[in-house]
């Protein structure tokens, strides 16, 4: 479907939704949970809160559907307020007490099992390291290099310049890189990422 038809269509679905629609709200959370979910876990990672942060977003999205005006897709007008409740959720937390030096390293086998652990393992630092990360720097940094969009795409779905965002972007990967320098499983990891540039 061409996009400006694709536009037309999610304002209707939206209109529908914002004024009492039970089909359309349904239509509406099916069409995007998918979307929703993925941001809120290339920011957050593996989470308990997950699954409440994606009811908060669409309650978020529903109690705003009324100022969806159709300029940009309704696809990524939700991912912004993914993006702005994983926000929340990271300035309310505090970060966690353990420094990854004391993580005990995953020795390396050339298994599938054994890489399905490292990469579950250097994930966890990651995100671990992720959570000591001003929020805008983490949110800049995992929705670029985690999820590999590009500086423009993270730049509207935070609402921010483009520069903004690569400012973030880089400040994240130097800090994350400092801490990597005592762990070698999230340095490996940073490298596949891209994350050495």
């Amino acid at each position: 479907m061409p996009a400006s038809d694709q536009r037309v269509s999610d304002l209707a679905l939206a209109r529908r939704a914002a004024e009492g629609d039970r089909s359309a709200q349904r239509d509406l959370f099916v069409a995007q949970r998918a979307s929703v979910h993925h941001t809120l876990f290339r920011i957050l990672g593996s989470n308990r809160e997950l699954e409440d942060l994606v009811q908060d977003a669409f309650f978020e999205i529903f109690r705003a559907l009324k100022s969806f005006r159709g300029d940009s897709s309704l696809s990524r007008w939700c991912q912004t307020i993914a993006t702005r409740i994983a926000y929340l959720s990271i300035s309310r937390r505090k970060p966690p007490t353990v420094d990854l030096a004391l993580v005990e390293d995953v020795l390396s086998d050339n298994s599938d099992s054994h890489r399905q652990v490292q990469m579950r393992e250097a994930a966890r630092r990651l995100y671990a390291a992720l959570d000591r990360l001003d929020p805008k720097q983490r949110i800049a940094f995992a929705l670029s290099a985690v999820d590999g969009r590009s500086l423009k795409e993270v730049a509207q779905l935070t609402e921010s310049t483009v520069v903004a965002v690569k400012t973030r972007v880089w400040r994240a990967r130097r800090d994350l890189l400092r801490r990597a320098a005592k762990d070698p499983v999230l340095s490996s990891f940073l490298a596949e990422l891209g994350g050495d540039e």
